[in-house]
């Protein structure tokens, strides 16, 4: 006679996924193998903003991006997804200065290198959640090989292209319409301005 079982009345994700990932990274599924002779295939995430959570568009384009990278791992392929978040520079420090103010202080009044310091320390307290939703998500990343932007390599890796391209001809100066923020004292993307009709 069989035995039987009481199944529950519906999927509980929260006790099957994450004890799955946890197996799976604990284990090194994701982690990129190279062997001679076969093909390989990387994707680098565009970053997202370290201040940001995930949107719509977000899981659509990691989730294109999963469905390649498990591909060419089912074709043996030598395969890397490397994960990363961007420093989101002028939306960090928004974030920090709005921190700083419930305290009664401004960064002025910290100086340069202690408000660095704080953003540093405000990016390892709370940087991470973009970062786990994409791990909730179950992406399939080699989270061994996470990056940042402002990680000193990849900074001295765009300054030299940078300066590369400049000398190229392909990046230069010219007299534009910009928006200006006179807080920031900094040109702030399409994006990041609310226009008033």
């Amino acid at each position: 006679m069989s035995e039987k079982y009481d199944l529950p009345k519906g999927y509980e994700f929260n006790r099957v996924e994450q004890r799955w990932y946890e197996y799976w990274t604990r284990h090194k599924t994701f982690a990129a193998k190279m062997e001679e002779g076969k093909e390989s295939f990387s994707i680098v995430i565009p970053p997202p903003n370290v201040t940001g959570v995930l949107h719509i568009g977000h899981a659509l384009n990691n989730t294109l991006q999963d469905i390649l990278v498990r591909y060419h791992r089912m074709k043996g392929d030598n395969t890397l997804w490397v994960p990363g978040t961007d420093h989101a520079g002028i939306a960090t420090q928004n974030v920090v200065e709005r921190q700083l103010a419930t305290e009664k202080l401004t960064r002025h009044d910290l100086g340069r290198e202690k408000f660095i310091e704080r953003v540093w320390q405000w990016r390892r307290d709370k940087g991470g959640t973009i970062i786990n939703q994409l791990k909730r998500m179950g992406a399939s990343c080699d989270w061994d090989r996470e990056r940042f932007t402002m990680d000193e390599g990849l900074s001295r890796a765009v300054r030299e292209v940078f300066v590369r391209l400049f000398k190229e001809g392909l990046i230069y100066k010219g007299d534009y319409i910009v928006n200006w923020c006179p807080r920031c004292h900094t040109a702030l993307a399409d994006d990041e301005v609310e226009h008033d009709p």
